[in-house]
């Protein structure tokens, strides 16, 4: 997992699902947008590229890391997102990365 912002200043949470020699290919967790970033600079560099840049890529913890897989689960499986309602834990690990990613910049 890591963090990266779009130059509008939106939030990317980020799991990597390859990486080559020269990209990070990446999945963003709530869109579920496929992103590619340059290794070298960790802007975003795939086709439909906003150049979103690679922010913190510090580890959180794992209750944390595991919440956010389910975060991401819930999202890849619910035909209707806008119709599903985030529980406490789910809650709680958006708030932890809002605070935890600033906190930690490369």
């Amino acid at each position: 997992m890591f963090h990266a912002q779009a130059p509008n200043g939106a939030s990317l949470v980020c799991l990597v699902t390859t990486v080559s020699s020269d990209k990070i290919y990446a999945k963003r967790m709530t869109s579920l947008d496929n992103l590619e970033f340059d290794r070298q600079t960790g802007i975003e560099s795939g086709p439909d590229s906003v150049a979103s840049r690679i922010d913190s890529v510090t580890p959180v913890p794992v209750d944390i890391h595991n919440i956010w897989l389910g975060i991401e689960r819930k999202f890849r499986l619910e035909h209707q997102p806008d119709r599903f309602k985030l529980n406490d834990d789910e809650i709680r690990a958006i708030k932890f990365i809002n605070d935890h990613y600033p906190a930690n910049p490369i």
